[in-house]
């Protein structure tokens, strides 16, 4: 969850909605043009400059296919016109992947692993110091959201729960106001660039972040897997420009700065700021990197504990009985859930082709 406008509350509707559908996407067929939908976030932004540099259509035009990049200014109403159809790809973390489109009963696959928040999103309370203050306040955040998760995390490292406080549903487009211009609004959770506002208001203490929980909230290039079986050179040339992006942003050189501060601008903010977001932002910025969190055990506990919070808060669609009726599937053929009903498919195929030098 990055930028969203809508509250979640109607996304879980949405989602009981869609699941009624009758998806062509499931039945895809070898095609040539593709369109790919993202949303501004620090890890997300080399997707708008795939598009404005041509360096996706250089790695489009090597396998013969065209890619359209489209920006969307709701993050959330991007995932549902993916999950409507509307797109074959669209970036997402990892519980928007389970409870929007996976849960809606479209089978996705987790093409790319780019980054997770490692400080990119954190609880800020104007009166508290430490989670322990939590205990009885109202906290106002994105109902539902990995805000949400944030905050369950955090207050269970601490021995409390959601029944110690009073979740407030706030747009992330009211967090900064309602913080700063509200005496009665003491306690918010929420990500950057609106973590960085609420962290500058004077005698604020960000008491718990991100970092607390490395690798869980997860930001990721989530591709229809029907579409990617029948048409692999998409797979191939999204990942090719990807990672031809993320050596131009570690080069050093001064095209690689271009790049930077194109990113930068396109963000809404200034270099500094960027790299700024990008320092709380754990970018796998080689294929090696991306493969191997992808396969590494832990992300099969990570997505279990996803996965529980999603159940016990209704995420999975009102017939859902327990948090096994999605299935999730990993590298190496481990699943967790429905065998027979895998909607969420984390894959390193393609992060390994580009690390071995094969794309």
């Amino acid at each position: 969850m990055r930028t969203a406008n809508k509250t979640w509350c109607g996304f879980a509707l949405a989602v009981a909605a869609l699941a009624l559908m009758p998806f062509a996407s499931a039945e895809a067929a070898p095609k040539k043009d593709f369109k790919i939908a993202w949303s501004i976030y620090a890890g997300w932004m080399p997707w708008g400059y795939a598009a404005d540099s041509g360096i996706m259509k250089k790695w489009a035009d090597k396998y013969g296919i065209t890619v359209e990049i489209t920006q969307i200014n709701d993050y959330v109403e991007s995932i549902n016109q993916y999950t409507a159809g509307g797109f074959d790809g669209c970036v997402m973390t990892n519980m928007d992947a389970l409870t929007i489109p996976a849960a809606g009963g479209v089978d996705s696959t987790a093409l790319i692993s780019g980054d997770f928040s490692n400080g990119n999103d954190g609880i800020v309370m104007k009166k508290g110091k430490t989670v322990a203050d939590l205990k009885g306040e109202k906290i106002n955040l994105v109902e539902l959201s990995v805000s949400h998760y944030l905050l369950a995390r955090a207050l269970d490292s601490v021995t409390l729960s959601e029944k110690d406080v009073t979740v407030v549903n706030t747009s992330d487009a009211d967090i900064v106001s309602v913080f700063t211009g509200s005496s009665d609004v003491t306690s918010v959770v929420t990500w950057n660039p609106q973590l960085s506002e609420v962290k500058a208001v004077k005698g604020a203490t960000e008491v718990f972040d991100s970092s607390k929980v490395p690798g869980e909230i997860i930001d990721l290039m989530i591709v229809n897997s029907a579409t990617l079986k029948d048409n692999p050179d998409l797979g191939k040339a999204l990942t090719g420009a990807w990672y031809e992006i993320m050596g131009l942003m570690t080069s050093g050189t001064p095209e690689g700065e271009k790049a930077l501060k194109a990113m930068a601008d396109a963000s809404g903010t200034d270099l500094d700021g960027y790299k700024a977001q990008l320092k709380t932002t754990k970018m796998f910025y080689t294929p090696k990197d991306g493969v191997a969190f992808a396969t590494d055990p832990a992300l099969v506990k990570t997505m279990d504990l996803v996965r529980s919070f999603s159940f016990d808060h209704g995420l999975l669609g009102e017939g859902a009985k327990s948090k096994d009726v999605v299935g999730i599937a990993f590298p190496g053929g481990e699943t967790l859930g429905n065998k027979d009903n895998v909607k969420l498919r984390f894959d390193s195929e393609f992060m390994k082709l580009a690390a071995d030098g094969k794309l």
